[in-house]
């Protein structure tokens, strides 16, 4: 069994789809999740009641809180990472360097890294992917050798864009 890193960020469609589109599809073809939550998305996820369905998809626990010193790491080292719904303040901070949060810091800790896939689905509306700086955060996590797409219905295909 391959291990995934499941990132999500809070974007619409995360608290009805995230699961069914995306954790239960790559649980289904053999991989073991390890999801990491920002902490919008986590809180989105427990108050629709999604966050115990995940659970059940995993033998890992749904993060989105460090731990604490002293405490065992709750996740391996995954290969492969799925950053999906990434929002365009998520993407933004990625590529930055701004890991104010669990989940992007997971993800910090990976981005450049040979050894590791890292893909991101991201969700931005038109208006904000005109931004001016918006490509240049995309040109900056593509020259680290982050995969980018656009993430389209069903959320399903996101999962065509990992190895193996």
């Amino acid at each position: 069994m391959r291990d995934l890193g499941l990132v999500a960020s809070s974007c619409g469609g995360l608290d009805t789809r995230f699961r069914t589109e995306l954790a239960e599809p790559a649980a289904a073809r053999g991989w073991r999740l390890a999801i990491t939550l920002t902490p919008a998305a986590a809180r989105w996820l427990e108050v629709t009641g999604e966050i115990g369905k995940l659970s059940a998809l995993t033998d890992l626990a749904v993060r989105s809180e460090s731990r604490l010193p002293g405490e065992p790491r709750p996740h391996p080292d995954p290969g492969v990472f799925l950053f999906a719904p990434a929002s365009a303040n998520s993407v933004a901070k990625l590529a930055l360097g701004i890991a104010d949060n669990q989940a992007l810091t997971v993800l910090g800790d990976v981005l450049g890294d040979p050894a590791v896939t890292l893909v991101v689905g991201y969700q931005v509306r038109d208006e904000r992917a005109g931004h001016p700086a918006w490509q240049r955060h995309l040109d900056a996590l593509a020259s680290a050798g982050v995969r980018l797409f656009r993430l389209r219905e069903p959320w399903t295909t996101a999962l065509e864009e990992l190895p193996g």
